[in-house]
């Protein structure tokens, strides 16, 4: 069965790099690797969650991608540059999945 995709690539405009932080080089500066370059769609938005220590955090935007950008791991984890050098850590992710486990979309949640 063919599901529809909840965020299509027409609605992805927004050029975005992800990047995984894998160790450190030789200089003691984290050793970067990238998971995904392409499009997506990006909004700023500024929304409050309270952690488990009972701390705020301030999330100032969202990246949706369509389907799964990262298929070898479970749960992404890094920063992301978006357009002309703006850099985000990464909050959360979340992989959106069909009935039949296939991974429909991808949710980043930036500070």
């Amino acid at each position: 069965m063919k599901y529809p995709q909840l965020v299509p690539d027409r609605v992805c405009t927004t050029s975005i790099t992800v990047y995984r932080e894998d160790g450190l080089n030789r200089d003691g500066s984290p050793k970067r690797t990238e998971i995904f370059e392409g499009k997506c769609n990006y909004s700023e938005k500024v929304k409050q969650r309270i952690t488990a220590d009972k701390q705020i955090i301030t999330l100032n935007a969202e990246a949706l991608f369509n389907g799964d950008i990262a298929p070898d791991v479970d749960s992404i984890e890094g920063e992301v540059n978006v357009l002309h050098g703006v850099h985000r850590i990464i909050y959360a992710s979340q992989k959106c999945r069909n009935p039949d486990g296939t991974v429909n979309y991808t949710r980043l949640e930036l500070i």
